[in-house]
């Protein structure tokens, strides 16, 4: 539909000029009577030409040139809206497109050739994932989805250090545990880390080693062995959600190949940092940000801002078109500081996306869910992938907004009935299934031959709600706004019981009957796409 209505425009722009270079958007009206989408572009242009806006409008639709058997009408209305209306028999045209696209349909290769790095969950190997690094994991991999479906290749990174105090305090924990093991009994410190998993490691060591290192250093086998089996944990816990990132930057690196070092020097070579107190500060007041920050402690170690800055340098030495960091909302005061400083020494921080996400919050009848302590004081990604499945964990973190706090429903999760969005979605789908096995007995096939028939008002619904897709993708792709999809599914679904409570397929005459099959079919497809984009499955039966 707007792929149509943007070519009219064009030509349109070779008599007004005043069209030509316009980005002109096209909006589905909330009201039905008012067309099938609505353009502002006529308001948009009254500043620059100081006219009326439903003078415009007016000129505007005299200048275009389109086809009747596509557009049923054009009308103007409020103080300038241009709203279309589209033929009946044009809008059934997009099952041929959805049965010719199949599982490729929704996808653009708008951005093809281009490359893209994002960069998500980022947890320093010291404990299990939790239920926030879980919102920060499915939205990362769904927007890498959304960015590969719209012609992007695109790297998953996975940033870590494990090096400085919390791996210490990481290892030390261990070691105290070993020891208790050996009968050695002492206050645990109260900044260790409490988890139970702590033990677990512990006892690893024991059970294979026994007494033997009684006398090592935290430094040695104890952060070594709970680094290395924390982080095959965190990697078997993402593949559970069928996330695999395809690099994993370690942070260490920074350091052993100069890069911390060689950054600092060029801050220096540009005036742009200073020595104060036995500290090396940025100057970002002269960046434009409020006050200027300690880059290097007094002790000789830099603060986060110069390897974070380092490290985005690595990201444009790789070539990368679109660089994105998915963090909690703890870093929301702190990026703009590593973004001035890139900007400062040359590089092009718009192509840094920097996406915030808020706290998660498991709720069960009003009340806040504790599920064990065994873990130490938190819920971690598995045991509430155990609770209520990976399909809806995924759905359920992907559709809200990742700018507001989530309160993730646990009893609705759990539930296997329509209230369910996930249930919703997947028994559509598995309706449609049952419904192109049923019509196997029937000597019925799906057919565009006849679609013109397709014209009551829930066929119209549904066809006008399958032309949205392609355009839900490339928005929530460049928007990166993944819950997007979930409304447009969950309307889509909706869209679907109608037609098929009022619109039956079986016992109708042959024609009609058939292009509802080929409508079923490209419902179908639509919503496995959909889902797929998401990460969730699309059952078959259910």
């Amino acid at each position: 539909m707007r792929e149509y209505l943007l070519s009219i425009f064009e030509e349109a722009a070779k008599t007004l000029e005043y069209l030509r270079e316009l980005n002109i958007t096209f909006d589905i009206p909330k009201i039905e009577s008012q067309g099938d989408l609505s353009s502002n572009v006529a308001m948009l242009l009254v500043k620059q030409l100081k006219r009326k806006p439903r003078e415009l409008a007016e000129e505007i639709v005299s200048a275009l040139n389109y086809d009747k058997q596509i557009i049923s009408k054009v009308e103007i209305a409020g103080p300038g809206f241009i709203n279309f209306f589209f033929s009946p028999t044009f809008i059934p045209r997009i099952i041929n497109d959805i049965l010719t696209g199949g599982i490729n349909f929704g996808r653009s290769n708008k951005y093809s050739g281009k490359r893209a790095n994002v960069e998500f969950v980022s947890a320093n190997p010291t404990g299990p994932l939790t239920v926030g690094h879980g919102r920060n994991a499915v939205f990362g991999d769904t927007v890498s989805n959304l960015l590969e479906s719209i012609g992007y290749t695109v790297d998953r990174e996975y940033y870590f250090n494990n090096a400085g105090r919390q791996m210490r305090v990481l290892g030390d924990s261990v070691r105290l545990r070993y020891l208790e093991l050996l009968g050695h009994k002492s206050d645990f410190p109260e900044d260790h880390y409490q988890g139970e998993y702590i033990k677990d490691i512990a006892k690893n060591i024991y059970d294979k080693f026994g007494d033997k290192y009684i006398n090592e250093p935290a430094e040695g086998i104890f952060k070594e062995t709970a680094e290395s089996e924390i982080f095959a944990d965190i990697k078997k816990t993402l593949e559970r959600l069928n996330i695999r990132h395809k690099i994993f930057f370690n942070e260490n690196t920074l350091y052993e190949e100069g890069k911390i070092t060689n950054t600092l020097n060029t801050f220096k070579e540009k005036n742009l940092s200073y020595e104060k107190d036995g500290a090396v500060w940025l100057k970002l007041i002269e960046l434009g940000n409020e006050q200027d920050k300690v880059i290097v402690k007094t002790t000789g170690e830099p603060t986060y801002r110069l390897p974070d800055i380092a490290y985005h340098i690595t990201k444009f030495d790789r070539g990368y078109d679109l660089m994105i960091d998915i963090f909690g909302s703890d870093h929301n005061a702190t990026y703009p500081d590593v973004l001035a400083g890139l900007n400062a020494i040359g590089y092009n921080s718009e192509k840094v996306k920097v996406l915030i996400h808020q706290f998660v919050t498991i709720m069960e009848n009003g009340v806040v869910v504790k599920m064990s302590t065994r873990k130490a004081n938190y819920i971690t990604i598995d045991q509430l992938i155990d609770e209520v499945g990976s399909d809806v964990v995924r759905y359920f973190f992907n559709m809200r907004n990742i700018t507001t706090h989530m309160n993730f429903d646990l009893a609705l999760a759990k539930k296997q009935s329509d209230e369910n969005p996930v249930f919703y979605l997947q028994y559509a789908n598995a309706r449609i299934s049952s419904i192109l096995k049923m019509i196997e007995n029937e000597s019925l096939k799906s057919s565009v031959e006849n679609l013109d028939l397709l014209t009551s008002p829930e066929e119209q619904q549904l066809l006008k709600k399958l032309h949205q897709f392609r355009n839900e993708i490339l928005l929530s792709a460049e928007y990166f706004e993944s819950h997007r999809i979930c409304s447009y599914l969950e309307e889509l679904a909706a869209a679907f019981h109608r037609f098929y409570t009022f619109c039956r397929i079986i016992g109708t005459e042959k024609k009609l009957a058939e292009a509802r099959i080929a409508l079923a079919m490209a419902t179908k497809i639509v919503i496995k796409n959909g889902l797929s984009i998401l990460g969730v499955s699309a059952p078959e039966r259910m």
